[in-house]
């Protein structure tokens, strides 16, 4: 992934499985101070959860953080982003797009997420896909638990393994917030790389 010409292999690999903006609570080594997400309101979801995501239809106004070198050690460095997330419906709610399009100092971010329920299953896939190349990132997997969501899949970063964690705040009808963590040591510890807080423009 190749979101931010001239800069290093850990810069292009930022936003594996975004979104939504992804876009974090975690034990982050970050410098800056993360707010902790606000209590949360459990989604609407049906029994088998292949609707958990029609409260997210429509258009919202996204801010982003992002973390310019995760995993590095380095002092960290936050790049901020404003623009859009749109979310639509495919296959009667079994599955959704989401139309990702920020930018900010370092550059614009297009790029899509597609959403996969797998009934077998009960849980949902996500994949992100940034459009500077066009090429399918790693999924994570996960589902919805009291009202947050929870995602985790794998992935490399300057050709070594890490874990991925994706979760999503339901911060109300017309807000979300959505984090992205890395972890190297298989899960133990979680540094946060994407924090995007997403509000309602219209359904």
């Amino acid at each position: 992934m190749n979101l931010f010409p001239g800069r290093t292999l850990a810069h292009k690999r930022i936003l594996v499985a975004c979104l939504a903006a992804v876009m974090l609570t975690a034990t982050a080594s970050s410098g800056e101070a993360l707010a902790p997400a606000p209590s949360v309101s459990p989604p609407a979801v049906s029994a088998d959860g292949q609707h958990d995501f029609d409260w997210e239809l429509g258009v919202w106004r996204s801010d982003v953080r992002v973390l310019a070198d995760p995993l590095s050690g380095s002092e960290d460095e936050w790049l901020r982003f404003r623009g859009t997330s749109v979310v639509r419906p495919l296959m009667d709610g079994r599955a959704n797009v989401v139309e990702f399009d920020v930018s900010g100092e370092a550059g614009r971010i297009e790029a899509l997420n597609l959403r996969l329920y797998e009934p077998q299953a009960d849980r949902w896939s996500s994949t992100f896909v940034s459009m500077r190349d066009g090429v399918l990132q790693p999924s994570v997997h996960g589902g919805f638990h009291d009202g947050v969501g929870e995602f985790y899949g794998k992935d490399q970063l300057g050709g070594r393994p890490i874990d991925v964690r994706f979760l999503i705040f339901r911060l109300g009808p017309d807000k979300a917030r959505f984090e992205q963590a890395f972890s190297d040591d298989g899960g133990a510890t979680w540094e946060t790389n994407w924090i995007a807080v997403d509000r309602r423009v219209h359904r």
